[in-house]
Order: structure tokens, then C-alpha cells, then sequence
């Protein structure tokens, strides 16, 4: 199971890196570096011309070939362990790395529809939103496999777990509107000043989809601070508690991130250390629902086996006939 969790780390960094590269693909306007061709770049994969935009795009894709390699490996790992105990199953890291592989080969096929339809921005949305499921399959392997902390917690409380998967949704709802504010043309710069609107530079669809990222960010917010709160009074495990403070802390950064990128008139440098701060904000929080999820998991069935009657007082000794 050590190996499977240390592959697991590797995929993880390695799809964190793609994503936040991803956004550096777009932000520098280099997402059709290649042309419309896919997965070759003009007829080649070690194209001769060294523009910048092509390079940039061209080493976008070489992670994305690392990072479904280290899929692979994954699911390998998991297939040749799946006799072991928590590997094979129901709630098993093999279900897990085989969704894993099954959504690195969706990305990348996405990735191949992007380029085709020349950016289009729900395109662009959708790819993004594939991306987070991959991480998220990828976080919740590595719970699966004991890390993150996963072995040092016995359970949780119903509270926290419902808690856990409404951050979920919310997140990945304000990654989705984020997606289409950088994408969609004049919704970045619609609603200008923060946290208000101070001046509206483009109304209709723009500053709706603006507008909604906003709000959403900020009830997540609200959200996560309720979370942390609640999860420090119940008394849950500790590794629990870091990972809840850990998510307040990533989504106050996001914001502030936020506000500098908004009032410093969207700065590149800013713009993708939104797309880097977000995404990390995404694998903490699907963290946290997996090691709540998990360890309820664990508990019922730790629960099961000391109310077992073959676990009483007056038990038959097991091998002994009656």
C-alpha cells in the first residue's frame, strides 16, 4: 500500500503542476501555440520552431503525457495489489485509480476538442471541470492509500462530513464560474473594484457570470469559516482540524489574491497565482471530504466488528464447534 500512496503524491503534484500550467498556457495566449493540431504539434512532437507560444504549449502537453503515465502507474500498482486489503472493493484504491485513468484519458481528449474548436470558452470550462475530478480522484487514492493523515483518524461526525461535501460543491461551482470569467470575453474586467462593483465597464452575460463567481466565493468563504468552527468543537481528530484550517486559511488567501488582481487591473502574475491558489484550495477541500468520508467508513465498520456477538463476552472461541 506504500508503494500505491507514493505513486499517488507523484500523480498528485504532477496534475496540481499541469493545472496551474494550464492557466499559464492561457494567460499567455499561447492555447493555440500548436495551431488546431493535436496531438502533434505542426506534424511533429519535437517541432523545430522555438517561439514562445509554441513552446509553452508544447511543454503543457509533454506534463500532460507525465502525468498520464504516472496515472497509469497508479492504476498498475493498484490492479497487481488488488488482493490486498483496502486496495480491491468497494471504497478500494483500485476504484479510485481506475477513475483516475479513465478521466486523464477524457482530459486529454478534451484538450484535443479545445484546440478544435479554437478556445471556445465553455470548452475551456469543461476541460477545466474534467481537471478537477481527475485531482480529485487522485486525492481521494491517496486517502484511500493511507495518506494525508487518513491512518491517524478512527471517525467522524455526520456533521462534518455533510459539512465537507457542501465546501465540495461550492468550490468546484466557483472554479467552473471562475473558468468561464477568465474565458468568457469582457467578463474579467465587467465588474471592476472589490468587493463591490465600483464601476461596471461591460454589462449582460459578462458581468452575470462575474458577478456569480463573485458571490459564490464568498459564501464559501462564510462556509469554511462555519466548518472550521464547528469541526474544532466537536473535537474531531487532529489531522482533521489541519486540513479544515488549511482550507480557511488557502480561501482567505484566495480572496486576498483576488482583490490584488481586480484592483491592480489583472496582472498576469496575479492572474495565475488566482488559477494556482484555486486549485489548491480544490485539492484541501476534497481532503478534507475523503478523510471524513473514510474515516466514517472505517468507524461504522470498526463499530460492526466490536458489536459482533462473535466478539462477546460469552463467545464460541473461533475453530470451536458447539
Amino acid at each position: 500500500m506504500s508503494a500505491i500512496r507514493r505513486i499517488g503524491y507523484v500523480a498528485l503534484l504532477i496534475g496540481f503542476a499541469q493545472v496551474v500550467f494550464g492557466a499559464v498556457v492561457r494567460i499567455t495566449g499561447s492555447g493555440l501555440g500548436c495551431g488546431n493540431h493535436w496531438p502533434d504539434c505542426f506534424g511533429s512532437f519535437t517541432p523545430t520552431e522555438n517561439t514562445p507560444n509554441l513552446l509553452v504549449e508544447i511543454s503543457h502537453r509533454y506534463e500532460a503525457a507525465t502525468l498520464s503515465l504516472a496515472i497509469v502507474a497508479l492504476a498498475v500498482a493498484a490492479w497487481l495489489n488488488r488482493d490486498q486489503p483496502g486496495v480491491g472493493g468497494r471504497g478500494g484504491v483500485l476504484r479510485s485509480s481506475m477513475t483516475a485513468l479513465v478521466l486523464v484519458i477524457v482530459a486529454a481528449l478534451f484538450g484535443a476538442i479545445t484546440v478544435k474548436l479554437d478556445l471556445n470558452p465553455l470548452v475551456v470550462a469543461t476541460h477545466l471541470a474534467i481537471a478537477m475530478f481527475l485531482l480529485a480522484a487522485l486525492v481521494v487514492t491517496v486517502v484511500r492509500a493511507g495518506g494525508l493523515g487518513a491512518e491517524t483518524i478512527v471517525a467522524s461526525t455526520g456533521r462534518t462530513l455533510r459539512a465537507a461535501r457542501a465546501a465540495v460543491g461550492l468550490t468546484f461551482i466557483a472554479l467552473v464560474f471562475g473558468a468561464l470569467t477568465a474565458n468568457t470575453p469582457g467578463a474579467a474586467v465587467a465588474c471592476q473594484g472589490f468587493p463591490w462593483c465600483r464601476v461596471v465597464a461591460v454589462h449582460g452575460e459578462p458581468l452575470w457570470i462575474q458577478a456569480t463567481h463573485r458571490i459564490i466565493a464568498f459564501l464559501l468563504l462564510g462556509h469554511l469559516i462555519g466548518l472550521t468552527i464547528g469541526v474544532n468543537k466537536r473535537r474531531e481528530a487532529r489531522a482533521l482540524r489541519v486540513v479544515a484550517w488549511s482550507a480557511l486559511g488557502v480561501v482567505v488567501l484566495q480572496v486576498l489574491v483576488a482583490a490584488a488582481m481586480v484592483e491592480m487591473h489583472l496582472p498576469p502574475s496575479l492572474r495565475s497565482l488566482h488559477q494556482g491558489v484555486g486549485t489548491a484550495l480544490w485539492i484541501v477541500v476534497v481532503s478534507l471530504a475523503a478523510l471524513a468520508a473514510g474515516t466514517r467508513t472505517a468507524g461504522a465498520r470498526s463499530e460492526i466488528v466490536r458489536e459482533s456477538p462473535s466478539r462477546g463476552e460469552f463467545a464460541t472461541p473461533e475453530g470451536v464447534s458447539t
